[in-house]
């Protein structure tokens, strides 16, 4: 008992509730046996259970946008959902379980995400090509997402590059192409940002800004406080081992003790 109170910290008083929590998901679908990328992988069934409970515990969902445009005025509970990469099954089986319940969410889209394994620019020996062979959507399906009125389609650069190996010039277009062609896709402003891999330097961050996003999510775990920095918001990681108690717990906390 003491081992597990030490590992969750259940008994930690909650994060102040008016503060809004970010949520980090990549895939809704079924795990595949022996791969490396299950954390990336929500079962369905899990998923339906998180939004299901966030529902009936009065949570207010919000896109990114929404969130950053009028913090500070949200009611307690406020979440919002977001998913990197733009995967198919955030279609096929995330889409209709926020529809279900009514809830939001955010799409970073890689613009170039087809047979593209960007595992390997983060650690070559990552070349499995696991996600490579991951289905993607395709553009009509994000043009439709975009038009939903349930998701927000954000950018995850032009092809989820390390920023950080990039030269300025190639940061900036990997940054502001695809924001624009994105916008010319979908036909509406593109202001939310994610930073691949959550590698980043005050460079990115600077140059994000510059091109026009109003707002940018990394991947360090955690909850803003009431002055975030709009750039550089941290996330709450669901990975797709997690149990209900530890997603509970998540959102709680902002991070698994």
């Amino acid at each position: 008992m003491i081992a597990f109170s030490m590992k969750y910290a259940w008994w930690k008083p909650a994060v102040d509730w008016k503060r809004p929590r970010v949520l980090m998901y990549h895939m809704v679908r079924e795990h595949i046996d022996g791969a490396k990328f299950n954390k990336l992988r929500v079962k369905p069934a899990e998923f339906e259970k998180q939004v299901a409970w966030m529902k009936a515990e009065g949570f207010h969902f919000v896109t990114m946008q929404e969130l950053v445009e009028n913090w500070g005025k949200h009611p307690e509970k406020t979440v919002a959902i977001t998913f990197d990469d733009g995967y198919l099954d955030n279609l096929e089986n995330a889409y209709p379980i926020l529809e279900k319940y009514q809830a939001k969410a955010t799409i970073y889209v890689v613009v170039d995400r087809h047979d593209r394994d960007w595992s390997t620019y983060k650690k070559a020996h990552h070349n499995s090509g696991e996600l490579a062979r991951e289905p993607k959507l395709n553009d009509q399906q994000v043009q439709f997402l975009a038009q939903s009125g349930v998701v927000e389609i954000g950018s995850h650069t032009l092809t989820h590059a390390n920023l950080d190996k990039l030269d300025a010039v190639a940061c900036l277009s990997e940054l502001l192409d695809s924001k624009q062609l994105l916008e010319q896709l979908i036909g509406k402003s593109v202001n939310s940002f994610a930073y691949p891999f959550g590698i980043y330097s005050q460079r990115d961050v600077d140059f994000a800004q510059q091109v026009g996003y109003s707002n940018a999510v990394t991947t360090n775990e955690g909850i803003d406080g009431i002055n975030p920095d709009f750039m550089q918001l941290q996330r709450i990681k669901i990975s797709g081992k997690d149990s209900m108690f530890v997603v509970k717990l998540r959102l709680k906390l902002g991070k698994r003790a």
